[in-house]
């Protein structure tokens, strides 16, 4: 609603100037700068009220009817229908982590498009979309108020339900009895967020609300799909255990829902599926056995993807164990040939008269390397355990086969 210049200073009790109007309180700022932000404001907001006082039966009536959207039994849909209705457009709301919650409506011929952020205390709790004809993004601002309402009351519900399914996910995970509906398989998932570990109380507080938040990210995802979820925070993880039709779709999407929901470095560990509520503990050791080996960063791994033995050969101890075979055996044979011998012995898994057409020497002469390198382990090539040595030992560089004998 625009508002004369002329009336404004006449409101202000200032003297008369140029002619114009202003439709924002920053536009009249700029064109009265020496007028103080209250009374500019005071003097702007009656002059706008005035002017719309014939309209306001009307803009009632609107609002009401807005707010009757709000109270029914799915108000995002709801709201979502009123503004599409009202503005002949298509509005749609998603939430946190991008999942859509609504949409109503078609977006007509030259719409153009407004996308109203709905955040509670800094925090975000979803989006509204509005594709319409020039002039709507007021309205949809306003409604993004109501919006943001309804997405706060699914939050509190979700947060009801949660506080239920801690106590259970809690007598679960204490090793007491609970009871899986039959033919169910449950999955368990455990976040932790990356960075220093909180030393203060009030560290250890914020910490504690963002895992909080991420467990309300999750319970909504897996609620949206009629999942099961139970979700606690235990320590310094963010706990998710939902009762699988699709395992390892769900946790992609787990997975999907958290990276849309916070910019916040974040590891992911996703359990096998389990059958049996006594096996809850053994999903939380698996979870995290994942979550220790998620490398990358906002990265997830699944347990049944892991590789339990990618720790041991990135460990300082493997390396050690390769410089130390490597020294060894340059002392013994500088030129080398005794190592390449080993690492093609390593890949090979045919026959010793194969192996010695493969280094293109004789097949004694391969014999007696082979004791040499025998003497450098300092146990026999048939020994399953010295060949596991010398196969981490040469790992890192690329070598790999199936352990064999010399027989």
């Amino acid at each position: 609603m625009a508002v004369r210049l002329p009336a404004l200073r006449a409101e202000l009790g200032l003297a008369a100037g140029p002619d114009g109007e202003v439709t924002t309180l920053d536009e009249a700022a700029r064109a009265l700068p020496g007028v103080s932000a209250g009374a500019l404001r005071a003097a702007f907001l009656r002059l706008s009220a005035a002017r719309l006082r014939p309209q306001l039966p009307a803009l009632r009536a609107l609002l009401q009817d807005a707010q009757r959207a709000l109270d029914s039994a799915q108000p995002e849909a709801a709201l979502a229908r009123w503004l599409a209705q009202v503005t002949g457009g298509q509005a749609t709301v998603r939430s946190s982590w991008g999942d859509l919650v609504a949409s109503e409506g078609d977006a007509p011929p030259g719409a153009e498009q407004y996308e109203v952020p709905l955040a509670f205390e800094r925090r975000p709790v979803g989006t509204l979309h509005l594709q319409a004809a020039p002039g709507w993004g007021d309205l949809a601002a306003l409604i993004a108020d109501l919006l943001r309402l309804a997405r706060l009351q699914a939050a509190a519900a979700g947060a009801a339900r949660r506080r239920v399914g801690e106590r259970q996910f809690e007598t679960l995970l204490s090793g007491e009895p609970g009871a899986f509906a039959p033919g169910t398989r449950a999955v368990l998932a455990a976040l932790r967020l990356t960075g220093p570990p909180a030393r203060s109380a009030r560290m250890r507080e914020g910490r504690e609300q963002q895992l909080d938040v991420l467990c309300s990210v999750g319970e909504g995802y897996f609620y949206r799909r009629n999942l099961t979820c139970l979700t606690t925070v235990r320590g310094e993880l963010a706990l998710w255990l939902w009762f699988t039709r699709d395992p390892q779709g769900e946790a992609a999407g787990l997975h999907a829902a958290l990276l849309n929901a916070t910019p916040r470095d974040f590891r992911l560990g996703v359990s096998q599926p389990h059958p049996d509520a006594a096996l809850v503990r053994r999903a939380l050791r698996q979870a995290e056995q994942a979550l220790d080996e998620a490398r990358g960063a906002r990265s997830a791994v699944t347990f049944e993807h892991l590789d339990p033995l990618q720790s041991v050969l990135d460990s300082a101890a493997r390396h050690a164990l390769s410089e130390q075979l490597r020294a060894r055996l340059l002392t013994t044979d500088p030129d080398g040939k005794l190592e390449l011998t080993l690492r093609t012995y390593l890949a090979h898994s045919g026959s010793l008269a194969e192996l010695a057409g493969t280094l293109n020497v004789h097949l004694n002469t391969l014999r007696y390397r082979l004791r040499r390198l025998e003497g450098v382990l300092g146990g026999p090539l048939s020994d399953p355990a010295v060949v596991t040595r010398a196969y981490l030992a040469f790992h890192a560089t690329g070598t790999s086969g199936a352990l064999r004998s010399t027989s």
